[in-house]
């Protein structure tokens, strides 16, 4: 695959920063893993991709020119997509987590943090019908959930007072679902403050830094169901590209205004630097080759 562009993603910061648990030199492209392109190159026993084809894969490796990939983590990309950046694995994680909150018209549902898949996570659910509660840091964010339909926009400041301002909006009963979109102890935190009794709470950030702690009187109490939407089975990672490519080419789903940077390969110091510090108006950022 000669690549067109390749995702940065937030999970990649770690393993820019130097932490202790990752081992150096890492492989040539790596960590480079929402990458999409061109077939360059098909091997003897490949079908259903011919040279000329525009994909999305899962490959790790996609911080690169030219990439070698398996037809099973590869998913075509329609003529509609032609020219539109697709970074396919956020994109399927996106889908993967609303299959897995199973949001239905009429619920409330809370998103904690509002970054690129809180954004998307924001447009499937009030597509779905629900009534959105968005929370998170930056002003900026909070506009955007706000353009993107959500009722409600809480900055994500005081724990307490969000508590106490959901609690109103809800009439005591608090939110059927609540997804946590930013990987951190206290949005874990808040979002089961924030689940009702026998919601779900959905866990989509990446909790990568270490172990966490979770009041799990709070939890039994109120019966939750809580949901990790992290998947490791590539097969299901696919299928949620799919669903991404075919919600996308029929409007359901609009990544591109949300994609607001873009970087030269040569160029990854700093783009991570910026994902690190977030300028106002940063959201997602891609790399080109």
């Amino acid at each position: 695959m000669k690549l067109e562009g390749c995702g940065l993603c937030g999970s990649n910061l770690p393993v820019w920063e130097g932490r202790d648990w990752f081992k150096y030199p890492l492989r040539p492209g790596a960590p480079g893993h929402e990458g999409w392109g061109v077939v360059d190159a098909v091997g003897s026993g490949v079908t259903g991709f011919e040279v000329g084809d525009r994909v999305a894969t899962l490959s790790s490796a996609a911080y690169a020119e030219y990439d070698v990939v398996e037809t099973g983590s590869t998913v075509l990309l329609p003529p509609s997509l032609t020219g539109k950046p697709f970074p396919g694995e956020p994109l399927g994680c996106v889908m993967n987590i609303f299959r897995r909150g199973d949001i239905q018209p009429g619920q409330t549902v809370a998103i904690i943090g509002i970054g690129f898949l809180g954004a998307l996570l924001t447009q499937l659910a009030v597509n779905a019908g629900a009534r959105v509660i968005a929370i998170t840091r930056r002003p900026y964010a909070l506009e955007l959930a706000r353009a993107y339909g959500a009722s409600e926009c809480i900055p994500m400041e005081d724990h307490q007072k969000i508590i106490e301002r959901v609690k109103s909006l809800t009439n005591g009963a608090f939110c059927d679902r609540v997804i946590e979109v930013v990987g951190e102890q206290w949005p874990l935190d808040l979002a089961g403050e924030l689940t009702r009794e026998r919601g779900k709470l959905i866990v989509a950030g990446y909790h990568q830094d270490g172990p966490r702690q979770v009041n799990m009187w709070l939890w039994n109490w109120r019966g939750l169901d809580v949901i990790n939407a992290h998947e490791r089975d590539p097969k299901v990672y696919v299928e949620g590209i799919r669903l991404a490519v075919d919600a996308v080419a029929s409007g359901k789903l609009n990544p591109f205004p949300l994609i607001t940077h873009r970087f030269g390969l040569g160029d990854l110091d700093r783009a991570f630097e910026a994902m690190r510090s977030r300028p106002d108006g940063f959201l997602k950022a891609v790399i080109t080759p």
